[in-house]
């Protein structure tokens, strides 16, 4: 099922600043999730002003583009903004909850807008609420609640009325490393168990390679780049050697052997051609008797591909 697909798609704001400029993207939950079946996670990344929110309120039917066309689940949100709402589910950034009202009132109201009857709006609450983690605690007045617990209830609301597209913008903003795995965590299996398309937004590229099956790039509001992470991270591995002195010697003696090798300061990098390749970088440091610092693997990175736009 085709998610998302933009043609040409431009926003401006008044003063002149483009947020968005000819996006042409194409989001399919087949080819996401790899499977051909609906589900998956992808990512939607960029630097701070990449675009990433106003990308968001335009598939949401809240923001007009300036020009080009966008279809999101088959429906134009310019002129059915309310059938894609009823069918999207959305977590905002920002904190944005009532203090004085519990999680359980707050998501069932939620259920009630999307058109659920009240009783089944209460039930897929509860479920929804246990699904996040707070079914113990669902009584509680939010204003209680820690940072991690509101970004859950954030979670709930966008979930209770099960949508086929799920947008959460920054949800793992303020949250510490244990509540940010969590989240992660959660946003996993939404997209891998509930057969929901999940877009996460999020300028943090380590926790967006960890867990999404597909990448839409942003960079000054174009398109970067668009394609299955394991695409976009493939390639040959590398082995990073650090020595105190003699990196410049290391590499000239790895080259006269025939291995590709680069250096930069007391770094040298050498492709991972077999598994050979680690005895001989072994045998060129204790032939040179040099004091070897770090032999590190790695692999490509998200975060290459903006650094090779930069």
């Amino acid at each position: 099922m085709t998610v998302i697909t933009t043609r040409s798609l431009a926003k401006q704001y008044d003063g002149g600043v483009r947020a968005l400029d000819d996006l042409s993207v194409t989001i399919d939950s087949a080819v996401v999730s790899g499977t051909g079946t609906t589900g998956g996670v992808v990512g939607l990344v960029g630097a701070n002003g990449a675009g990433k929110s106003t990308f968001l309120k335009i598939v949401l039917g809240l923001l007009p583009p300036s020009s080009g066309t966008i279809e999101v689940l088959g429906l134009d949100p310019t002129v059915d903004g309310e059938l894609v709402r009823a069918r999207v589910g959305y977590m905002p950034e920002y904190d944005c909850l009532p203090p004085d009202i519990s999680a359980a009132e707050l998501v069932t109201h939620f259920g009630r807008i999307s058109g659920l009857p009240k009783a089944t709006a209460r039930e897929r609450a509860s479920e929804t609420l246990r699904h996040v983690g707070l079914y113990e605690e669902r009584y509680r007045q939010i204003g209680g609640y820690s940072t991690g617990m509101k970004q859950r209830v954030k979670l709930a609301q966008a979930l209770v009325h099960d949508p086929d597209l799920l947008l959460l913008d920054e949800p793992t903003n303020g949250l510490d490393p244990a509540g940010r795995d969590a989240m992660l965590d959660l946003v996993r299996r939404i997209g891998s168990e509930f057969g929901i398309t999940v877009v996460i937004c999020s300028h943090l590229l380590g926790e967006i390679e960890r867990i999404c099956d597909y990448l839409v790039a942003l960079d000054g509001g174009k398109l970067l780049r668009a394609d299955r992470v394991d695409a976009m991270t493939a390639g040959q591995d590398e082995l990073v050697i650090e020595v105190d002195d003699g990196a410049e010697a290391l590499a000239e003696l790895l080259r006269s052997r025939e291995i590709a090798a680069t250096h930069d300061g007391r770094t040298v990098v050498v492709p991972l051609v077999d598994p050979r390749t680690y005895d001989q970088i072994l045998d060129a440091v204790a032939d040179l008797h040099l004091a070897l610092h770090r032999l590190d693997q790695r692999r490509h990175r998200v975060a290459e591909l903006f650094a090779r736009a930069s």
